[in-house]
């Protein structure tokens, strides 16, 4: 069977800032027939996003460092190339599809590719109303990219590259930011990508939506392959085989079997009533928004705030935390009013995209902010440092603390984001897809922060489509639908068929 894809005792160390890292590959060797899906898996920071990067030519190119071994791709080295040259072969969709556009509206970042190549005007005009039609995207031609959801904006980057017909496809972490009608959006994208014999590299850790398309199952750890799984073994690993081997679920029915354990009393936790008596807030003249009305959030439990993309999760936790200065809002906590300044003194939100909220120049330092913002010049160097060691070894991170948040994957990213959270120790901790991009042993790791927290006292809010992070981790469900509260109830055994419905349906 023809390789499309190629890789001969590859190893490669980034270099950030003029030191070269950790070495993220070491000694890696796989062949990929053209027209299979190879999904790859495996522990944040695995190496995973960097076979993608050397398949694209990134790395080196982009992202400086030391490669050893032969990478091939359809007959050339995106190593040695031009980078132009490996994309007429290959195609990228990124995890965050934003960083990879170069236009301010949609039809012309599907089309930039074709025009970056000098494709003739009739022939990019073809392509793009196949595409359009295959996708089923008019709705979203002439839009403006900065008024697109995050899965709106994942169609886009999809159409791109079904429209640069690139023979390779590389796909880092697609589904993070999705939806459930999102996930299921870009499952058929592939579907039909698959259909045109194309060669798909997915690196993900959702696996569920890929569990009928993979050919290959990838699984990684520390830079190396350790397992290759087939097609028919795929659909043979158990619950307790995957826990195992670190992953994610298969099945969405499987993770429903399972008793919920948590209970509900509040067995000694210090309790705070939250009581929204209205939260109205208008994006436009239309008056698309949210409007919430009566609505108690109780400290000491962890609240799943979930919705389809546009429901207004996000837009009632910048409301909430006092970010949107100009929502209508009557909060009471304990039945004393809490102003919108008091609500921002007092809370801390873990953004979905935390490239925005990381500042410093390694990870400690990162925790170091806000231990200083909690402390002021209470506490003495030695102790905020025992403190800030602590909570990075809660959150595993302890290995990389002296790194650039920069050099980190995204997964590495979004724990950094969490650790800053817990230091700061404030009173209303909102969490905005914190599990994106994260394993299954990180997304345990997560659950027990926001149980810990919850047990501190704290009003613990988690914005998420983590199936696995709401049934490991959540006390009550709140679902958003069109800026309303549709629903709302404790978790557990009698009200689980509740979530399962949502999720499957």
């Amino acid at each position: 069977m023809l390789t499309t894809v190629d890789f001969k005792d590859v190893s490669y160390k980034y270099n950030t800032d003029g030191k070269i890292e950790k070495q993220s590959l070491r000694d890696v060797n796989i062949s990929i027939p053209r027209g299979k899906l190879i999904v790859i898996t495996g522990e944040s920071g695995c190496g995973k996003t960097t076979v993608g990067r050397l398949i694209n030519g990134l790395s080196p190119k982009f992202y400086d460092g030391e490669l050893t071994g032969n990478v091939n791709v359809s007959g050339i080295d995106p190593s040695t190339s031009e980078l132009c040259e490996t994309a007429k072969v290959v195609g990228s969709i990124f995890q965050n599809p934003r960083t990879q556009f170069f236009n301010v509206d949609t039809t012309s970042e599907i089309t930039f590719a074709c025009e970056n190549r000098g494709l003739p005007k009739e022939d990019i005009l073809k392509r793009l109303n196949v595409v359009v039609k295959e996708l089923d995207i008019e709705k979203l031609l002439n839009r403006s990219i900065f008024e697109l959801s995050g899965g709106e904006k994942q169609k886009i980057a999809c159409a791109s590259v079904a429209t640069a017909d690139t023979e390779v496809i590389v796909m880092d972490e697609p589904s993070s930011n999705l939806d459930l009608k999102g996930i299921e959006d870009l499952k058929r994208v592939i579907e039909k990508w698959k259909a045109k014999n194309k060669t798909i590299i997915v690196a993900e850790h959702r696996l569920y939506y890929l569990k009928d398309l993979a050919d290959y199952l990838v699984i990684m750890k520390d830079g190396k392959i350790i397992k290759q799984i087939g097609r028919e073994e795929i659909g043979n690993l158990g619950i307790e085989d995957l826990q195992k081997l670190g992953l994610r679920t298969l099945s969405i029915p499987e993770l429903f079997k399972a008793k919920v354990e948590r209970g509900h009393s509040d067995s000694g936790r210090p309790s705070s009533n939250y009581h929204i008596g209205k939260m109205i807030y208008r994006y436009d003249k239309e008056g698309r928004g949210i409007c919430i009305k009566d609505l108690d959030i109780k400290s000491g439990e962890v609240t799943a705030l979930i919705g389809f993309n546009g429901a207004g999760k996000s837009t009632f936790a910048k409301c909430l935390s006092g970010l949107n200065k100009k929502c209508k809002d009557e909060i009471l906590i304990d039945n004393r009013r809490m102003k919108c300044k008091e609500r921002v003194n007092e809370s801390f939100l873990v953004m979905q995209d935390v490239n925005t909220q990381l500042f410093a120049d390694s990870v400690i330092n990162e925790v170091y902010l806000s231990l200083r913002e909690k402390y002021g010049r209470k506490a003495g160097e030695e102790d905020m440092r025992k403190e800030a060691l602590s909570i990075l070894e809660m959150m595993d991170l302890s290995d990389i603390k002296d790194r650039h948040p920069i050099s980190l994957s995204g997964g590495q990213k979004q724990r950094v984001a969490i650790a800053g959270a817990i230091a700061a120790d404030k009173k209303i901790i909102i969490f905005d897809e914190p599990t994106s991009g994260l394993d299954y042993k990180h997304m345990l790791e997560v659950s027990k922060a926001l149980r810990m927290l919850a047990d501190m006292g704290k009003v613990v809010i988690v914005i998420t489509h983590d199936m696995e992070l709401i049934m490991s981790a959540v006390d009550r469900v709140i679902c958003m639908e069109k800026g309303e509260i549709a629903d709302n109830y404790l978790l557990d055994d009698s009200t689980k068929s509740r979530l399962y419905d949502y999720f499957i349906h």
